[in-house]
């Protein structure tokens, strides 16, 4: 690699990005680092304004020079006698930041000191959350920042999934970018959890009387979603390459390598995953970034059951298609799986189900063949619990060793309440009989 001539491009590229992308203001500029006005600038000022806006944005220094370098004006200016020289470096306000996206709004973040400023932190401890992955995963134990706990997935046999709890400090600053940027930016309208102002009932109601229901499951939601991904979301934003790499870092993480060698119960694919910068489930930010990074997923799976007549939502890692009951299961898992793959994400294939009207029809374990309703066996438990609570004594009706059992007891009816507040006004009437002295 000529290394003069990758400067000299790199200054170009400096020069492009210091201020306006129109032709004359770009050439302007790179005549002024190299201190000539060459015929084949101005054809690389010309090729640059045709550059896409919405691709344009997404340049740094780096590809922006290789474009440079590829452009044959200048290709044939370095093989000449007389190369191109940079005489003064061009560089960009660091007061400047690209436009974000229309309708949105983030903090004016321009640099990385800006950053760790706007998050409350000094520059070394930003530099100190943010080393490279690689080399972080590979520290002791003691020294990493995060705290593993692997949780078993519900039903037999299903396996285990990994929650990564991010220590205080770290997850102090992520609550700050939780509030400050990532709850500003909406999901998909088919997004319903971890959204503000949605819920699992309206997700289930989207679904209720409907022919025919189609479940999926997302395989490994979060640790599907690498590092590159939110750095490339970041830089969507309008952020420069290193404040998004900071970003991104604060917000991923890399399952230490020590851990992962002694753990027995992940899958080999699973640990593979973990090895990579990834979304840990257990950070604050990861239900948002995980949405917005699903959003190919869920405008193009809309778009997928519009077209047979049905409609779709998802709530985190569970997808749901409803429509006629003549809607054909395998085409529609074949497209389903395709899509969720193409947009980085793996349909679960022991997990898809296909439930039509004469089948108990739930959505995340609402009953929604008629409307959103709670399983007859989950109503009568739970009221035979209540029944035994005012007959025998509450304490003695603790199996599971809750612990605040009344609080318990309490959740559930209200959420029964939220389902049918009908039946739910004999969970009531029981609940209110029962003495907690006892």
């Amino acid at each position: 690699m000529d290394s003069a001539r990758t400067m000299t491009a790199r200054a170009l590229a400096h020069a492009m990005l210091a201020g306006s992308r129109h032709e004359e203001a770009l050439a302007a500029r790179m005549a002024v680092c190299l201190d000539q006005r060459p015929p084949w600038l101005v054809g690389l000022a010309q090729a640059m304004a045709r550059v896409p806006g919405e691709v344009w944005q997404r340049l740094d220094v780096a590809t922006l020079s290789e474009r440079v370098e590829a452009h044959e004006g200048f290709a044939k200016a370095w093989a000449g006698k007389t190369r191109p020289e940079a005489r003064r470096w061009l560089l960009r306000s660091p007061d400047q930041l690209a436009p974000a996206p229309t309708g949105l709004e983030r903090p004016h973040w321009p640099t990385v000191g800006a950053l760790a400023l706007g998050l409350g932190m000094t520059p070394a401890g930003l530099w100190r959350l943010t080393l490279p992955a690689d080399w972080q995963r590979r520290r002791p134990l003691a020294q990493q920042h995060y705290r593993q706990a692997p949780v078993p997935k519900r039903g037999e046999g299903a396996g285990w999934r990994l929650l990564e709890v991010p220590a205080p400090h770290l997850r102090a600053v992520q609550r700050r970018l939780l509030t400050q940027l990532l709850n500003g930016l909406p999901p998909h309208e088919a997004a319903f959890g971890y959204a503000r102002g949605r819920s699992v009932v309206q997700h289930a109601a989207l679904h209720a009387g409907q022919g025919r229901v189609l479940r999926f499951d997302l395989s490994d939601f979060f640790s599907t979603v690498s590092a590159a991904r939110i750095h490339a979301l970041f830089k969507t934003l309008g952020y420069s390459t290193a404040v998004a790499r900071s970003l991104a870092a604060l917000c991923t993480t890399s399952a230490p390598e020590a851990w992962l060698s002694a753990e027995p119960r992940l899958s080999w694919p699973q640990k593979q995953r973990l090895r990579d910068a990834h979304l840990p489930e257990g950070a604050p930010t990861s239900p948002a970034l995980a949405n917005l990074c699903a959003f190919g997923l869920d405008a193009r799976l809309s778009g997928l059951a519009g077209s047979f007549g049905a409609r779709y939502s998802r709530y985190a890692d569970d997808l749901v298609i409803s429509g006629p009951a003549s809607l054909p299961l395998r085409a529609i898992s074949a497209l389903v799986a395709a899509i969720a793959a193409d947009e980085g994400f793996v349909i679960h294939p022991r997990k898809t189900r296909s439930l039509g009207m004469a089948q108990r029809q739930s959505v995340c374990g609402i009953v929604v063949n008629q409307r959103p309703n709670l399983p007859r066996d989950e109503f009568d438990r739970l009221k035979a619990t209540l029944h035994r609570c005012v007959v025998d004594g509450p304490a003695g009706q603790n199996r599971e060793g809750h612990a605040d059992w009344q609080a318990h007891l309490q959740g559930r009816v209200a959420w029964a309440a939220q389902l049918n507040p009908g039946k739910a006004k004999k969970l009531r009437l029981l609940l209110d009989r029962v003495d907690w002295s006892r």
